[in-house]
Formats: C-alpha cells, structure tokens, sequence
C-alpha cells in the first residue's frame, strides 16, 4: 500500500480494541472481519434480542471461516470465549480505540449514535462511520470532536469483501486517515482514499452509469437484456441482478432521499417504484427483476405489463437496443462521471477509480478498470459518444470538462496516475 502525501511520516493511533456499532449483516460482517484479524470486538445493539442475533450471525461467519480453512476451529472457540462480547450499553465502548458505526442509512439515525459515542468515547479515539452516501462532515457536526471522524466504506460482505474506501472528511485528523489506512492494512483489505460526497467514489459512479440503464429501459430494452449485454462484456453480474441481490427497497430508500433534490430533467426509474410497491424487493422476497424459485432465475412476469403502463403514461414509444449500444451508453456514463469524479478531488487519480471498481463492483477484471478500458478504447470515442448523445438529452449527458480537455491535449487517464495513494 502507497502512502498518501497527506500521511507521509504519520503515525497512526493505536488499534487493538475495536467497537461496533450496531449487528445487522454490514455490522456482523465487519466485527468478523476484526475477529479473524486478532482484534478485540465490543458490538452494541439497541436491546437483549437484538444482541443475541448479532451474536449469532457472528458466530455463523466465523463458523464459516472454520469451514473454509480460514479459521482454525479451536481459534474460533477462543474468539467468541474472549475477544469478542455484545452489549447494549454504549458505556461498554470507552476503552475502545475506534468504534464504527454500522446503523440504518439515515442521517438523523446516524447524528443520534454519534452524540451517543461521542459521551462515550475515550480521548483520541476513532469514531468511524460505514455510510455508503451520507455526508462525512455534517455526521462529524454531531460530536465534539470532528477531527477523529472518518468514513470507513465497507462493501457487503465485509468479512469478504477486499476493498475499503477511506472517507476524508474536511476536519479528519492525518493520524485519524492513517489509522484508517492501517486499519485496512491489518483485514488484510485494499484501501482507497475518498473525498466528501455522495455515494463517494463508487456510489457515484454507479448511480450515474445506473441511471443511463435505467433510461434505456424507460426507452424500449429490457432490465434483462440490459444485464445479459454488460455480464457478455465482462461484468460479474447485471446491475438488475445486483438491486435483486441487494433488495429492491435499498434503491427506493434511496431515491426518496434524494427526490427534494432532484432537477426536473432527471429520468426517474419508476418501473422499480412500481416493482418496490407491490413487494417485489429482489432475492428477500423471490421476486424481483427476476423470479428466484427452483433452478436458474426467470423474468418477472409482471415486468412487460408494468414497463408497457409505465412507458404509456410518460408518453415513452419503447425502441429496439442492440446490446452494442447498452454497453457503449453505459460505459461513456461511467467514465465520464469518473473523470468529474477525479477532476474534483473525490478521486485522487484514476487508477483510484480502477482500483475500486475492480473490487467493489464487478467490472471486469481483465479489461483492467473503467479508466484504463477507456484509454485502450479511445477517449475520443467515448467524448463523441456523449456528444451525440447530448444532442437527445442533453441535462443528463454533458461531456465531462476533464474528459474534453484530456482529447484536446492528446492525453489519457493514466498521464494522471502520478502521485500515490492507495
């Protein structure tokens, strides 16, 4: 791991003693993620019930581990015996050397637990916040000491998953971002700095290259063609078979929280409204995009009568996609939302934006990023894509000014990955 210049010659702050912030999938996830890296693990749910489920499903990971050779199995006894306790008193969190907090993705809910840790919490501890979108800075408001907050981005399942995006907020302390960074070091994950945003580095890009699909759904293809054409190109899976994986009520909490904001010109997906309305909400409830009953999974058979209604009412005429033109939209909506994202610091360098995609999203491995993808296939090819694009619709599709002034120069993405990072 490279080091950022921001931490050139920091050291970070001791990180034996690890609080845990809530024990649903995400929080159980990262407590084992701490156990099988030798670390002690306090976890804090809201009551006795609640605790002894997240004891459980920590258990049921580290059994998992024992399973897969990870993990010896006298290793784990020990584990639950004596590094890791629940509780449900935020008092059990003071000898804690960072707490992350891994609760319901709401700002209020957030701002509560980090007043909460903040009475708690010892000096110089590192109180550390799992947000996916949410804004680092204001969550740092809620306590006393925003130079020891940090966003700590890990991807689901966290005892699996490599990557950690590394959220420096305005105020976060150089031994603060160190201690993330080492943190990383010692899961054994690959940690990436982002900048304050939302959604960060990944997210952002993916709720722009999503909502470019989600047009071409509005305007004729279908969420399974769409998925067929990017898993041909290389993808591990579809972004419909992925909102089924991850539930069909994540992304309608998230529209709803961004609907006071959104411009008048954005397409809203309203075919997944309809689909989260009536309760299909993906793999959790067996129907989603697709129908998950025995064998392989099926088309929704709801899905051509709710996109026909939906279509009908927004005085859409559907149109043919050839999956050539999916995979060409979606990849100059991606790259181009990177570049904002580099030009704009959220990113230190592209590779930063590889880095993350490769292993937090699924793009294809062997293709080596969006970025470098994008230099091999030609950043003018994709600028007169968006151009022509443009000419359609042009609210959503503006060329990124980093991307125009890196064709005009005769220079790539990787001219840019100077510098260090993760």
């Amino acid at each position: 791991m490279a080091h950022l210049p921001q931490i050139k010659g920091v050291a970070p702050r001791p990180l034996d003693r690890i609080g845990v912030i809530g024990g649903g999938t995400m929080g159980a996830g990262i407590a084992a993620s701490c156990l099988l890296a030798g670390l002690d693990v306090t976890l804090i749910e809201r009551d006795e019930q609640a605790t002894a489920r997240a004891q459980a499903t920590v258990g049921d990971l580290l059994a998992g581990a024992v399973s897969r050779g990870k993990l010896a199995a006298a290793r784990r006894d020990a584990i639950l015996a004596g590094a890791f306790r629940t509780d449900t008193d935020y008092a059990a969190l003071g000898q804690a050397d960072l707490i992350v907090e891994a609760v319901f993705e709401s700002m209020e809910v957030k701002e509560q637990v980090f007043a909460a840790i903040d009475r708690v919490a010892k000096p110089d501890a590192v109180l550390a916040t799992n947000t996916s979108y949410l804004d680092v800075d204001r969550i740092a408001d809620a306590t006393r000491r925003p130079r020891d907050v940090i966003g700590l981005h890990f991807f689901s399942p966290a005892h699996v998953m490599r990557l950690l995006e590394v959220v420096v907020a305005d105020r976060t302390a150089p031994e603060v971002v160190a201690t993330g960074f080492a943190l990383a070091k010692r899961l054994g994950k690959i940690a990436v700095r982002a900048g304050v945003c939302d959604g960060f580095i990944g997210n952002r890009i993916l709720s722009h290259y999503r909502a470019a699909v989600d047009a071409m759904v509005l305007d004729g293809a279908s969420p399974q063609q769409v998925d067929r054409a990017l898993t041909d190109f290389g993808f591990a899976m579809g972004p419909y078979a992925v909102s089924d994986l991850a539930g069909l009520d994540i992304g309608a909490m998230t529209r709803q929280r961004k609907a006071a904001d959104r411009h008048p010109r954005d397409r809203v997906p309203v075919f997944a409204d309809r689909l989260y309305e009536q309760g299909d909400l993906g793999r959790k409830t067996g129907r989603g995009y697709y129908v998950y009953a025995d064998g392989k999974p099926q088309p929704n058979p709801d899905l051509p009568a709710i996109l026909d209604a939906v279509r009908a009412d927004l005085g859409i005429t559907p149109r043919d996609f050839d999956d050539a033109e999916i995979v060409a939209r979606t990849m100059a909506a991606m790259v181009n939302e990177a570049a904002r994202t580099v030009a704009d610091g959220t990113a230190l360098r592209p590779l930063d934006v590889d880095v993350v995609m490769l292993n937090g999203y699924g793009f294809p491995r062997w293709r080596g990023g969006p970025m470098l993808w994008a230099d091999a296939h030609g950043l003018d090819r994709i600028l007169a894509d968006i151009r022509r694009l443009s000419q359609e619709d042009d609210h959503f599709w503006q060329p990124a000014p980093l991307l125009a002034d890196l064709v005009a120069d005769g220079r790539q993405f990787a001219d840019l990955n100077q510098g260090t990072s993760a």
